[in-house]
């Protein structure tokens, strides 16, 4: 009788414990479950009260802006985990950027070559060698391009050909042993590989377009003395003549280029360049207005000056000629 009145005793104070539980308690676990910290809850948006709170005798201001509300942590706070912080996102700044802004030349680059008659990836190649002014083997340029091992090795091989790009020893990495493999590095000298270019254009282009134009002016004019009275035919020959001068003297010019030091070149691209537009049309004009004898003259004597007397005669000129200008 004992038993059973502590039976049900124990069950009558169980059920009142159950209802004194306040609501946010948590609410017991198997003893099998694995344990895991409550989670925070968010206060709730209420206006605090201004009123003291009594707490053992002394008076704790209640607002929780204040140091002593403060002080005082949630029951449950400590066992909170700590928040998760979000990985840091990366910014446009410092090598990451510089590597995007080679490549976008590099993609700039490679669109233009073909107007150079330059293959994309070839000229993609050569514009990141130029903007990166270091060696590079094989293996870094794949990388940093996203080319395949046969796209690259084309680029590299036709870039060489057209003197883009020089082979150099791989530079030494540290803690790598054996001999320097091959690296490949853009000629730093724009005006360099300008005449390069040019050059090679005019190899690969100039030179078969003349020699086909005169192959065809020869047909034309082995025809016209087989038939002297077509008249037609005569003019045909006529004007394949005339377009041959012209494509041989243009030919001509671009092999000047080509040969002319690269810094002569750049001297003199940047003293015209320093002439305003409409003096050099003058000049031109006047040029045509002076018989071809006279400037043939002109030049012939202009040329065989001594180095070191050029700059007293051109003193010498334009001091003679000033009068005539005013």
């Amino acid at each position: 009788m004992d038993q059973q009145h502590a039976t049900v005793k124990s069950q009558e104070w169980a059920t009142w414990d159950e209802r004194r539980r306040p609501a946010d308690a948590v609410p017991p676990r198997p003893s099998t479950a694995p344990l895991s910290p409550p989670e925070i809850e968010a206060p709730a948006r209420t206006r605090p009260s201004t009123a003291p709170v009594h707490r053992g005798g002394t008076e704790e201001p209640a607002h929780p802006g204040s140091s002593t509300a403060r002080s005082l942590p949630h029951p449950r706070a400590a066992a909170a985990p700590p928040a998760a912080v979000a990985p840091a996102q990366p910014t446009p700044e410092g090598p990451a950027a510089l590597e995007a802004i080679r490549r976008r030349f590099a993609d700039a680059w490679g669109t233009v070559g073909p107007d150079w008659g330059v293959a994309p990836a070839t000229a993609r190649v050569h514009g990141y060698l130029l903007a990166r002014r270091s060696p590079l083997t094989e293996w870094e340029i794949r990388r940093a391009l996203g080319l395949s091992h046969r796209a690259t090795s084309l680029a590299l091989s036709e870039s060489e050909a057209w003197g883009l790009v020089e082979r150099v020893a791989e530079p030494r990495r540290v803690g790598r042993r054996g001999p320097a493999g091959t690296a490949w590095v853009a000629l730093g000298d724009h005006w360099r590989w300008f005449g390069r270019v040019v050059e090679q254009r005019r190899m690969r282009e100039g030179d078969p377009a003349v020699a086909a134009i005169a192959a065809a002016t020869a047909a034309a004019e082995r025809a016209a003395r087989d038939l002297p009275a077509d008249v037609e035919l005569a003019d045909l020959r006529d004007w394949l003549a005339d377009f041959l001068s012209f494509v041989r003297t243009f030919d001509r010019a671009a092999s000047i280029v080509s040969r002319v030091p690269p810094g002569t070149l750049e001297r003199g691209m940047r003293l015209l360049g320093d002439i305003p537009d409409e003096e050099v049309l003058r000049l031109l004009t006047l040029l045509d207005s002076v018989p071809d004898e006279d400037v043939r003259g002109l030049l012939r004597v202009v040329s065989a000056l001594p180095t070191a007397a050029a700059a007293r005669a051109a003193r010498l000129v334009a001091r003679a000629l000033q009068p005539l200008v005013r």
